[in-house]
């Protein structure tokens, strides 16, 4: 019997127990699943930030703790944490942030805003956008989404760049690494996409310099962490050369109502809805974990504590 502990949110188990048991039961998993099992018992814990554990010790016979998120910043430092930590990786995630992301993008290649919010009887006609070939997109980070999001931008013919912190190699992408690497995929960007991991390495990717490097009017799309951007800095720049940011993660998280991104006319916010872990794709990936390590197998989507992702 394998003893599988749910430690994420109430609200959640109720969206997730039905899932996960249908795709352990499809799995051939002999289990016990709940939200009450002694901790020195558990052999996996289904795992979201703000649930019901946050000191792993007493969990000594775990397997792996199997997180319900992308991110892991949340978990990656505890220090009680000793056993093997997977992130979530998924069809549903992963179609969620490219259909978010393809649409800001074309939202702002096509100047859909001009017409969407002026509805004032002005006929704005004669304003031409380029074609996708002629604007540089840049996205920042090519883990599972980055990738999936590059993509597809590629498929619709933008003149895709891709930075990563070690080389990729993506079909119709131009990608770079390193520190010049990541100063020619902006220098000149008129969009630029920001799907990094939040750690100490990657806090402020965009400042003061980097920013400065985007073309003129150029865009910021963020939807991957709050910690990547200089919010003073990204103000700055929208008061003098940036064209808009659309934003969809922050440092504080609701936006205080106080922020000045609320008011900013170059500001577009939007509550952290980028994309979702679905329940049913996602208790998918939980089973098909816990399969591999019963079966000897490795782990998907195993989270390299160092490296904090």
């Amino acid at each position: 019997m394998i003893n599988i502990l749910f430690t994420a949110k109430h609200e959640r188990w109720v969206d997730y127990e039905a899932p996960l048991r249908a795709a352990f039961d499809k799995a051939g998993l002999t289990y016990t699943l709940g939200t009450d099992i002694p901790a020195e018992t558990v052999d996996y814990l289904v795992y979201a930030p703000g649930g019901t554990v946050s000191d792993f010790t007493p969990f000594t016979r775990a397997k792996a703790v199997l997180g319900l998120w992308a991110g892991v910043e949340a978990i990656v430092t505890n220090e009680t944490l000793t056993q093997p930590l997977c992130r979530m990786v998924d069809d549903g995630l992963t179609d969620g942030m490219v259909e978010w992301v393809v649409g800001h993008t074309l939202r702002h290649h096509l100047g859909m805003d001009a017409h969407i919010h002026g509805q004032d009887g002005i006929w704005r006609a004669g304003i031409v956008p380029p074609l996708a070939k002629a604007r540089k997109v840049t996205v920042l980070g090519l883990g599972a989404l980055g990738s999936a999001c590059a993509m597809q931008l590629s498929a619709l013919k933008f003149d895709t760049h891709g930075w990563s912190r070690s080389p990729k190699s993506i079909a119709g992408v131009r990608c770079h690494n390193g520190e010049e690497g990541l100063i020619d995929s902006l220098r000149g960007a008129d969009i630029v996409i920001l799907l990094l991991p939040s750690t100490a390495a990657t806090e402020n990717t965009l400042n003061v310099e980097t920013l400065a490097l985007l073309a003129q009017d150029g865009v910021v799309i963020n939807p991957g962490r709050g910690p990547l951007i200089d919010d003073e800095a990204l103000l700055l720049a929208l008061d003098h050369h940036l064209g808009h940011a659309t934003l969809d993660v922050f440092r504080v998280e609701p936006l205080p109502a106080e922020h000045p991104f609320w008011s900013h006319p170059k500001v577009t916010v939007t509550p952290h809805i980028a994309s979702e872990t679905r329940a049913d794709t996602a208790s998918d990936i939980i089973a098909e974990n816990i399969r591999r390590s019963e079966a000897g197998e490795p782990l998907l989507h195993l989270v390299d504590r160092e490296a904090g992702y």
